[in-house]
């Protein structure tokens, strides 16, 4: 099943997005923030209350693999384990490469 997905500009408009989400019935385990910054994603799940793309989304093999990849392929690792496929992973990465955030949610 594929995720709800928006690309928002910076942290304040990925924490509007959130709390819409949560207005709307999304449970803070089914909100997921991703920017291409492990440091940046780990800050935003934190302060929005949001989940991040983890073992159990992705699976334990993907989450292995990813720990020898570069940040990009984790990125679309990560996007595709939420239900996209490839083309809309690699378009999303690139929009994370030039500093946007992505919002995922999914019942």
């Amino acid at each position: 099943m594929k995720a709800y997905a928006k690309l928002v500009n910076n942290g304040l408009e990925a924490y509007d997005v959130v709390n819409n989400l949560h207005r709307q019935g999304f449970t803070e385990k089914e909100i997921y923030v991703l920017a291409h910054e492990r440091d940046q994603t780990d800050r935003l799940a934190e302060v929005a209350d949001t989940n991040k793309v983890g073992i159990s989304e992705e699976g334990m093999f993907e989450t292995v693999a990813n720990l020898f990849r570069n940040r990009g392929d984790v990125l679309r690792s990560k996007i595709e384990s939420m239900g996209f496929d490839s083309y809309e992973a690699s378009m999303y990465e690139a929009e994370l490469d030039d500093g946007k955030v992505l919002v995922m949610a999914r019942h």
